[in-house]
């Protein structure tokens, strides 16, 4: 901060200034530069938060990725990006204070500037239905609708099976108890206006759609897009970065 003032030269009248006086407007004007800095710092802290909080609400938000039900496509550990405007704008609702940064984080639901309609093959981020405070990741299998069914583990969809091999995974481990037959067998239903029926690509150890009902389109956060970090965290240090994934596209 530059200070505006100017010094006249006038002739020596032999007068002389209290000291005291002198010394005390400079600590005065020195303490209102400190005021000023601390002013300016508090402000760019300000803007800095408003910033991150519209670029989370609004833009794209970070997520990990805590589980395997995503594998192969997406590993435990991935640190991936999700585009919040990958089907609209939506407004922000039911906001809360927490200790991080920023200090508040907003659901959106209620597109008010459509963009366009999730699609097939998306993978998603949306609020868990029975629980809305977890956020759940996985791949839209059945539009508006579409006439979904399982048999033998094989999807079918409007009555044609889905080629699915390229991005799914089956290790039949068996370890949801109780609902194999529901797993590999169900339907056909009918998925509703305004809901998606959403599956994980490691098919056999996915709780989804098949197991919870549709995901309605207000409860959808965004669509992922890229693998920013990916962290293995196994083996020797050399191999605790994934360096393969880190930029990854996601599809």
């Amino acid at each position: 901060m530059a200070s505006s003032e100017e010094n006249s030269q006038t002739p020596d009248s032999g007068s002389i200034k209290d000291s005291t006086t002198s010394s005390d407007t400079k600590e005065h004007e020195g303490g209102g530069e400190n005021k000023s800095i601390i002013r300016e710092y508090a402000e760019a802290i300000v803007i800095a938060i408003i910033l991150a909080l519209f670029i989370r609400v609004f833009v794209v938000q970070a997520f990990k990725i805590p589980s395997g039900s995503m594998i192969p496509t997406l590993l435990i550990g991935d640190h991936i990006l999700v585009s919040k405007m990958a089907y609209g704008l939506q407004w922000p609702t039911d906001c809360k204070i927490y200790v991080g940064f920023p200090p508040v984080t907003c659901y959106s639901s209620n597109i008010f500037w459509k963009f366009g309609d999730p699609q097939r093959g998306d993978i998603i981020v949306f609020r868990y239905p029975e629980d809305e405070e977890k956020d759940f990741i996985k791949r839209i299998i059945g539009l508006p609708g579409d006439t979904i069914q399982a048999r033998n583990k094989v999807v079918y969809i409007n009555g044609q099976p889905l080629h699915d091999e390229a991005y799914t995974q089956r290790i039949d481990q068996g370890i949801i108890d109780g609902h194999i037959n529901q797993r590999d067998n169900f339907g056909p239903i009918t998925v509703p206006e305004n809901s998606y029926f959403v599956m994980g690509d490691n098919r056999d150890q996915s709780l989804d759609s098949r197991f919870w009902g549709f995901v309605k389109m207000d409860k959808i956060k965004g669509k992922a897009f890229m693998s920013y970090w990916s962290w293995n965290g196994q083996g020797s240090w050399v191999d605790w970065v994934r360096w393969d994934r880190i930029g990854k596209l996601i599809h």
